[in-house]
């Protein structure tokens, strides 16, 4: 069994910076895919990154490449998300989830899913 907390949302000002954390309890962590998705209102939930455990190969949307770096610390139980030059379009409510197998880019087939953290980009 694995929980997800995410935290470090917040408001920032368009070309600002934040970084996202995702806290995971279980000792199978090391062991989980970690996939890092974000839904705006009105919006469908889409992809953004996500780092694998075979081998720490990311993933990430054309919309956040060259932004975002997404990265984990196996000793602290915990992934990152490094949002930089962030827009008013990247505002939406982020979410972590894990799995073990299988394709990371989509939110089929997560096993587990955080409770999301509200990122607002201000204009």
């Amino acid at each position: 069994q694995v929980q997800l907390v995410e935290s470090g949302g917040g408001l920032v000002q368009s070309g600002g910076s934040l970084r996202l954390s995702c806290a995971a309890s279980g000792r199978t962590f090391r062991y989980y895919h970690m996939g890092w998705f974000r839904q705006a209102p009105g919006k469908e939930r889409e992809f953004v990154a996500a780092i694998t455990w075979t081998d720490d190969s990311t993933y990430y949307a054309d919309s956040v490449k060259g932004r975002f770096t997404s990265s984990r610390d196996n000793a602290k139980n915990t992934v990152y998300l490094q949002m930089n030059s962030l827009k008013p379009e990247d505002t939406a409510v982020y979410y972590c989830a894990a799995k073990r197998f299988g394709e990371v880019t989509t939110d089929r087939e997560y096993e587990y899913w955080g409770q999301g953290t509200q990122v607002t980009v201000s204009s």
